[in-house]
């Protein structure tokens, strides 16, 4: 795949990420009456996960740094930064895997959203690695 089309698939998976982003930070500040699609049963509950203890990470919205993170690489797939988009992959997948963790074996439940974030950001890491691999040379300093 030329690099052209892997930044392109890159932008579509980061506003793919921006979309499931804004929506967990929408559900997290809905009030608990509200119809919450995510919620099928005490396994299946985004509701345990964004108004649980995950809801917050160091006091911030944890949905935050999701779209902070998706927002960052598109810009880096626009303005063509492969070390950019691949650093802020390396945190998304990291966050995304302790988040998963914390989810299923703490918590035990599953949160449909969350795990489409999660094969978001393992998709845009997947590229990330294959755009850097396939870089051979080194970025110009500026």
């Amino acid at each position: 795949m030329e690099n052209k089309k892997i930044y392109f698939a890159i932008k579509l998976l980061a506003v793919a990420g921006i979309v499931t982003a804004v929506y967990l930070l929408v559900e997290q500040f809905m009030p608990a009456e509200a119809f919450r699609p995510c919620t099928i049963n005490s396994t299946v509950n985004c509701d345990a996960v964004i108004s649980g203890p995950l809801a917050k990470t160091l006091g911030i919205p944890t949905p935050l740094y999701g779209l902070a993170g998706y927002v960052g690489i598109l810009l880096g797939a626009i303005f063509l930064k492969r070390k950019l988009i691949l650093g802020l992959a390396i945190f998304g997948l990291l966050f995304c895997l302790w988040i998963g963790y914390r989810e299923i074996f703490q918590l035990r439940v599953i949160c449909p959203v969350c795990i489409l974030c999660q094969l978001v950001m393992l998709s845009i890491f997947g590229l990330a690695v294959a755009l850097n691999i396939k870089e051979k040379t080194p970025p110009a300093l500026t």
